[in-house]
């Protein structure tokens, strides 16, 4: 089974994140099928770049997407 989240990247602080496909049961941190965009939270906002025609592709193939990337898609 297939989902849309988020993983954790950069260092201690800065709140960066890239979106991806990958298999439910992996590790958050783990081997990704697709990456997707990046978010990037800092004091002065959210920076993010999301390629949104992959996001529709995958979920119409049978991926899950999860609650926070379905807020970002949203917004």
């Amino acid at each position: 089974m297939l989902v849309i989240r988020l993983t954790k990247m950069g260092k201690k602080g800065e709140a960066k994140y890239r979106v991806i496909v990958k298999e439910k049961r992996d590790r958050r941190d783990g081997k990704s099928v697709e990456l997707l965009g990046w978010v990037e939270k800092t004091a002065t906002g959210t920076k993010m770049k999301l390629n949104k025609e992959r996001i529709a592709y995958w979920v119409s193939v049978g991926a899950t997407v999860s609650p926070t990337v379905q807020k970002l898609v949203n917004s």
